[in-house]
């Protein structure tokens, strides 16, 4: 029996619904589906303005068209992280400069941010690692005294909410992922959530190809013109079907994911310490999603061995980022001035077990029986 590292969701609904939304008519963005599942979305993320796009990528890309990023900007981005956090910024012409991460939550370090920034400092990318919240008081008071935005990168932090707001709302821009590896998946997807209600027109124009349709099919303007900058990131209306069924069966996804992670954590308590391993506490909340169950081995040597013991015995394990500051797209594109010994130390040790809404308990026995082996081996 294999475990594989993520199996994607069938919620009951999909099916039912990307078959209405093929004989609807509509199969383009902004349709039927698009409407309700964007609705859902903004529910979900305090009343905020969501516009879906093609991928959590290109809704990033969309924000810095609408920051406006121009080549010479800098824009400030951890380097434990995917490259869309960077890249997007990179191919408008910024330099991205690279940030230490804090140890405790794999988040970008507010006390490294503040000496990298500069008067060309144009933003602050903070990433939700694992849905634990990057966006705190500290890293706002200190855009707020520089008037730099923050961009937060929210593709693994849909369902969690810090002080009582949810993940994703405590930024002008924020992003989300619809992977096929997340928690909620239409395949390929993501969404742009915009906090700011200023930067809400300027963002309809870029999204919908640098023209103001939006505006027109609203009413607001008798015919519809190119405008601006923009490109196509418009999610189609059949990926939305897929979102919207996904969105609807969401609670019984999340306590699934929540019921194994769970018996992760308290099943491995005297294993990890028995192993020198270190679990993910600060992800072990209610107000935590569940998306990630990551754990930092002792060493490079401890991981890989684990790695390929696993895959010996039919079960995926995976590591995860690679940091960016000394990756060679980062050499070219970035700058690093940092100390970078949690992100080195976090890249080479950290592995995540597999987890998704309909494992099973022979999934979860497999794999605990096979971490304890690695003990009594």
């Amino acid at each position: 029996m294999k475990v594989p590292f993520n199996r994607p969701t069938i919620a009951p609904m999909q099916g039912t619904y990307v078959d209405e939304a093929f004989h609807s008519g509509h199969l383009s963005g902004d349709g039927p589906f698009t409407k309700r599942a964007s609705q859902a979305l903004s529910d979900l993320q305090g009343g905020s303005k969501v516009l879906l796009t093609t991928s959590c990528t290109s809704a990033l890309e969309l924000s810095a068209l609408l920051l406006d990023v121009q080549p010479g900007d800098e824009v400030i981005v951890p380097s434990f992280t995917f490259v869309s956090s960077a890249n997007a910024f990179v191919i408008m012409g910024a330099t991205v400069v690279f940030a230490e991460v804090e140890r405790d939550t794999l988040s970008i370090s507010p006390r490294t941010v503040k000496h990298l920034i500069t008067p060309r400092t144009k933003a602050i990318v903070a990433v939700n690692y694992g849905g634990a919240p990057s966006v705190t008081k500290e890293l706002v008071d200190l855009a707020n005294t520089h008037g730099i935005l923050i961009i937060e990168d929210n593709a693994h932090g849909l369902f969690a909410s810090h002080d009582g707001m949810p993940l994703g709302t405590q930024s002008a821009l924020s992003t989300l992922s619809f992977h096929e590896t997340k928690n909620i998946t239409c395949g390929e997807g993501g969404a742009l959530i915009i906090n700011d209600p200023t930067l809400i027109e300027r963002a309809e124009i870029i999204r919908e190809k640098g023209t103001n349709r939006s505006s027109f099919f609203r009413g607001m303007v008798d015919k519809y013109t190119w405008v601006g900058k923009g490109s196509s990131y418009l999610m189609s209306d059949i990926n939305a079907a897929v979102l919207l069924a996904q969105l609807e069966f969401a609670e019984t996804i999340q306590n699934r994911r929540r019921d194994a992670f769970n018996l992760y954590m308290e099943e491995l308590k005297s294993w990890a310490v028995s192993i020198g391993a270190t679990l993910p506490t600060h992800l072990h909340s209610d107000n935590r999603p569940f998306h990630l169950f990551p754990i930092l081995m002792p060493t490079l040597e401890a991981r890989t061995q684990l790695i390929n013991h696993a895959k010996s015995n039919d079960v995926s394990f995976t590591f995860h980022y690679v940091p960016l500051h000394n990756s060679p797209g980062g050499e070219k594109f970035g700058r690093s001035s940092d100390d970078f010994s949690n992100t080195e130390t976090i890249s080479n040790t950290l592995v995540r077990l597999p987890l998704f809404s309909d494992m099973k308990p022979s999934d979860t026995i497999k794999v605990l029986e096979l971490l304890n082996s690695v003990v009594n081996s």
